[in-house]
C-alpha cells in the first residue's frame, strides 16, 4: 500500500511538479500566515512533512536563520523540484530532504535527530494522505516534549457558498485532494487526552483551518 501511495504521487507530479507553486498559490491560503506564525527556538529543529517543492521550507530557513530544517515527502519527482530549488537558495547546508511516508516519520531513523523536532509543519499535506489520522499520529510523536505542531489544510469547505464548495470539491477530487475537516475534530480530541493543548481556527470562512498543539511537556 504504500508503494502504491508513493507511485500514485510520482505519477500525479512528475510535470505537475513543474508549474505546482505558480498554480498552487491561488487557492493553497494560509501558508504564509502558518509561516509568520512560528515561534521556534535558537537552534530549533523543524520539519515539514509533505513538503513537495520545500517552498515552505525555504521561506522558513529565511525567516528564521536559527533553524535547521527537515523535508519529508512521498514523491520522489517532487523532491527533485525541492533538491532544486534549495539548491538555487544556497540553503543545503541547512535543509535535509528525505523520501518517505507520512504515517512512517520516525525523526531519528528518518533524519538522524534523536530527541525529536521542535516544530512540525503539515501544509495541505493531510489532505491529501489516505490513513491521515496515523499521519497527524506520527507527528505529534515526533515532536519532543513542549514541541509544537502547525497545520494549515481545507476546513469545513460546505460552510461557503454551495456553487463555490462544490466547485472547489470537484476541482480537488482531480488532484487527490480530499478536504478533512475531523483533523481539527482529532486536535481536539488529543489535548482532551491529556496529549498536550490545541488551538484551532477557521480562515475565510471555514476555506481552510489553522491548528497548533503543543504536546505536553
Amino acid at each position: 500500500m504504500a508503494d502504491v501511495h508513493a507511485q500514485r504521487m510520482d505519477r500525479m507530479y512528475r510535470h505537475q511538479r513543474h508549474l505546482y507553486d505558480a498554480t498552487r498559490k491561488w487557492y493553497l491560503f494560509g501558508r504564509d500566515t502558518l509561516i509568520a506564525g512560528l515561534d521556534p527556538p535558537s537552534g530549533a529543529h523543524v520539519c515539514e512533512v509533505g513538503c513537495g517543492t520545500a517552498r515552505n521550507l525555504v521561506q522558513i530557513a529565511r525567516r528564521y536563520p536559527w533553524t535547521r530544517l527537515y523535508g519529508l515527502d512521498a514523491s520522489g519527482e517532487m523532491l527533485k523540484s525541492a533538491a532544486d530549488k534549495v539548491a538555487r537558495a544556497g540553503l543545503e547546508a541547512r535543509i535535509a530532504l528525505r523520501a518517505g511516508l507520512a504515517e512512517r516519520l520516525d525523526p531519528a531513523a528518518t533524519f538522524g535527530v534523536a530527541q525529536g523536532f521542535d516544530v512540525v509543519v503539515l501544509s495541505y499535506v493531510l489532505s491529501m494522505v489516505p490513513d491521515w489520522p496515523a499521519a497527524l499520529a506520527a507527528s505529534v510523536r515526533a515532536l519532543r516534549p513542549g514541541g509544537a505542531l502547525e497545520l494549515v489544510d481545507f476546513g469545513p469547505i460546505e460552510r461557503l457558498p454551495w456553487p463555490l464548495a462544490e466547485g472547489l470539491r470537484a476541482w480537488l477530487k482531480r488532484f487527490g485532494v480530499t478536504p478533512r475537516p475531523q483533523i481539527a475534530e482529532r486536535l481536539r480530541a488529543l489535548a482532551a487526552e491529556g496529549a498536550g493543548h490545541a488551538e484551532v481556527a477557521t480562515i475565510l470562512g471555514g476555506y481552510a483551518i489553522l491548528g497548533r498543539f503543543v504536546r505536553a511537556a
